[in-house]
Order: structure tokens, then sequence, then C-alpha cells
């Protein structure tokens, strides 16, 4: 039986949070872990939580802790946690400080619940998934010289763990033996690999090694 994917929901809205929460509980591949109604409570009930989520799907305005800061909580302390933003904005200033922060995708709450199972299963396969209108307002910030964390459009600025496990791929170390090394699960390697493969465009794991000597990222032991 294939895993199901853990997913929290943390949204001030209490109707709306039943809302998608109903929809979600609908879907075979998933499993809803538990809810909040503010970043706060989100933090607390992680710091307890046995099972943790791979996806969660982030509210921004919220009471006692908003989403961006709720997001660098949790990119800090859970970084194998890919957070969702779902919102009512659609400013530019709300989705680059999502994404600056580390938010895998941003949705707006008028998205179709068929948009949004697809966007978790997307996130939850590849690390990230932004749609075309985030992309376009990512691609103007740049080109009006804004500090955006546009990384995975770029291809070229790996976050300092992808380096560590890019470096340990390099030198021929598997997923477990990466996991024991860093002290992180098997799951959350493999999350890291294929986001590597898809910011460096490499199509597998020589074609990393190749990018990673080329750009002087890593140290390979004379061995290999």
């Amino acid at each position: 039986m294939e895993e199901k994917i853990k997913i929290a929901v943390t949204d001030d809205e209490t109707l709306f949070r039943a809302g998608i929460l109903f929809i979600l509980k609908r879907v075979p591949e998933f499993e809803v872990l538990f809810e909040a109604e503010n970043g706060a409570e989100l933090v607390k009930q992680l710091s307890g939580a046995l099972v943790k989520p791979d996806i969660i799907l982030m509210d921004i305005k919220m009471p006692e802790m908003n989403g961006v800061e709720c997001t660098k909580v949790i990119q800090k302390k859970y970084p194998e946690i890919n957070i969702i933003a779902l919102s009512s904005y659609g400013g530019r200033a709300f989705i680059t400080n999502m994404i600056n922060v580390g938010a895998s995708s941003y949705l707006l709450k008028n998205t179709s619940p068929k948009e949004v199972v697809s966007t978790i299963k997307k996130v939850y396969s590849t690390g990230f998934h932004y749609d075309q209108w985030v992309h376009d307002v990512l691609e103007e910030e740049k080109q009006n010289g804004k500090a955006v964390n546009i990384q995975v459009l770029l291809g070229n600025q790996l976050s300092k763990r992808e380096l560590e496990i890019l470096e340990l791929i390099c030198n021929q170390y598997t997923n477990h033996e990466i996991a024991d090394k860093l002290f992180i699960s098997p799951r959350t390697v493999e999350v890291h690999r294929k986001k590597l493969l898809l910011k460096t465009e490499s199509k597998n794991t020589a074609g990393l090694v190749v990018y990673g000597i080329r750009n002087q990222l890593v140290q390979v032991s004379p061995d290999i």
C-alpha cells in the first residue's frame, strides 16, 4: 500500500478551514493529521507531534503568528516540511514574502478544489510547484532588481542543506547513508535530491555530479 501524503491545515477562518478539510479528507491518497487556527497553534502542535506532516496549507494573515513568520519557524526547525501558501491575497508583496521565507507553492483561496489537490501532489512529488501567474510575478520582480528568492526558477542558488547533500551525492553516498550522516530521514534526502535535479536541470545523479564539479560547489574524494 502506497504511503499517504500527510497534511496539516492552518487558517483562522473556521468555515474556510472546514471546507478545505472536507475536500482533503475525500482524497484517498491524503491523510489529514491536524488543523490549527493560527501559526502559534501550528508550531505548538508540530512540536508535540510524533508524526509530522509532509505538506502544510498555510494562510498568511492570521492572529498571534502570521503565515510568513510561521513559515520561517517551520523552515528552520522542520526543513523537510513543504509549505503551500493558501491566501485571499494575490499581491506581489504577499507572493514574494512567502517565497522568500521558503514556501513551496502559492495558491489563492478561489482556486478550484481540483487544483488544490493537484498542487499538493506536485509539491509532494517534486518539492515545489508554481503556477504560471506566480512565475510571471517572480520574473518581473527579478527584472526590476528586487531581491526575490527565486532559486527554483534560476536553478543556481542552493541552500546550505542542499549543498551538503550534493557533496555527499558526488562522493557516492546512498540516500540512507546521507540520512545517517546528516541525522535526517531518507525521505527528506529524497525530497532534497528531487529539488537538486530540478534546480540544476540535471536528468540524473551523474548530471548532479557534473554540475557540482563544474561549478566548483563540491570537494570530491580522490578515490571517486
